[in-house]
């Protein structure tokens, strides 16, 4: 293994605490659907996602050299500590993303920290301008456009087709389809996502001089990377699931199978062209051009104009906090010190707010209260009312005019039960 000092050692393992983070928020890209449909119950299925997202990240390495020959220009010397501002930036804004149950982008979270700590450090010629904007933002707009229209396609041909037969049959089939489709989407999520964190690592390596200029990830990093991501994936991102599963709009076994194969393939494309695309946009787009695709169904707008909002600010947001990371950091170990200790009381902070209201893959299926209170034709709330719900944890419960079954009790009202004594 390459000479690592404690700084560079200190950057790997946030890196990996990251890709981890990555794992359970992008979990839903691959499993929402197939859990919603029943199609997989939902602990097996986050596990079946979590072995394919380490296969995965064995498959290429085009997107990791984006990241660390291409996003930022090595010549302007990139140190271990900006890497690590970008990192801690890209990590808080997932977990606030997490705990809201907004499917936003890890991905752009990452890039949104590696620029503003490039820029706050180094300022703005250290950021390649063309490779930002052909590999990073052309695919944040193409890509879930691309698996939207052909989601949308699918779902109509495929209902077109299967218009004569038997419903209960055919959705039978369509379920085992689904494995099959997320099983794909799992495998491109870990060929594109863990590649992200391994660039990230090669950047540091390079940076610190235990890589020469040139070097691709080492093994180690590989599968350190993949092991990472499977695990943050095996934890499941519930909160996120919920959203994407039975959030944005009603899923059924056809629909989820197009969806999953439609993002997959343009996932897969994407890797191989050494694209960063957005994993989370891309199945969003094709969950929304599924749920359009059918006769009758309809988009909750709110939710998806979050989901929108979301995306909008990913890359500046997160670009704000590593930016004043980078800063701190620059003013030796003490700055670094001081960096790593914010980093792991807000994001404690934000987990132990999330046990307030958990979910977990005993109530992931209730849905979130968006589309309980939706009504087609109803006008969204206002500013001030959709900024404080984007950052509220969606509560639990059931679809509206739905009740528990007799002598069967909720997640939740077990869980007040116990605060109250009740």
């Amino acid at each position: 293994m390459e000479h690592i000092t404690l700084l560079i050692g200190i950057v790997i393992v946030t890196a990996l605490v990251f890709d981890f983070t990555n794992g359970f928020h992008d979990t839903a890209n691959a499993m929402a659907t197939t859990i919603s449909t029943g199609a997989m119950k939902p602990k097996a299925a986050v596990a079946m996602s979590a072995v394919l997202n380490l296969a995965g990240a064995f498959v290429s390495v085009e997107v990791a050299k984006t990241i660390s020959k291409g996003l930022i220009d090595e010549s302007a010397g990139i140190r271990p500590e900006v890497i690590l501002a970008a990192l801690v930036g890209a990590i808080t804004w997932n977990m606030l993303t997490w705990l809201a149950g907004l499917p936003s982008s890890s991905s752009h979270a990452l890039m949104g920290g590696l620029l503003g700590a490039a820029v706050a450090s180094m300022g703005a010629g250290a950021v390649n301008g063309d490779v930002v904007v052909t590999k990073v933002l052309i695919p944040a707009l193409a890509a879930p456009l691309v698996a939207g229209l052909a989601a949308w396609g699918s779902t109509r041909l495929t209902y077109r087709i299967t218009r004569n037969a038997d419903e209960e049959r055919t959705s039978k089939g369509y379920r085992a389809g689904q494995i099959t489709s997320a099983a794909l989407v799992s495998l491109a999520h870990g060929t594109n996502d863990a590649q992200k964190t391994m660039g990230v690592i090669t950047l540091a390596l390079i940076a610190g001089g235990a890589l020469g200029p040139d070097a691709g990830p080492p093994l180690w990093v590989i599968v350190s990377a993949g092991v990472a991501i499977a695990l943050g994936t095996y934890l499941g991102g519930w909160r996120i699931i919920r959203t994407l599963g039975k959030g944005l709009t009603d899923i059924h076994p056809p629909q989820g199978f197009s969806a999953q194969t439609s993002a997959a393939v343009t996932i897969l494309a994407s890797s191989h062209l050494g694209f960063s695309l957005s994993t989370t946009h891309t199945c969003s787009g094709a969950v929304m051009g599924a749920g359009v695709g059918r006769k009758g169904g309809t988009i909750r707008w709110s939710t998806a104009g979050r989901m929108l909002a979301a995306w909008g600010i990913t890359i500046p947001a997160a670009g704000l906090v590593a930016g004043g990371a980078a800063l701190l950091a620059e003013r030796g170990d003490l700055g670094v010190g001081v960096v790593a200790v914010l980093g792991i009381l807000v994001n404690g902070g934000i987990w132990l707010a999330s046990r307030r209201q958990p979910v977990d893959h005993t109530n992931v299926n209730d849905a979130p209260h968006d589309s309980r209170t939706e009504v087609e034709g109803d006008v969204d709330a206002g500013v001030v009312t959709a900024a404080m719900q984007a950052v509220a944890p969606p509560p639990t419960g059931s679809f509206s005019g739905q009740h528990d079954a007799p002598g069967q009790e909720s997640a939740d009202s077990r869980a007040r039960a116990s605060v109250t004594g009740a």
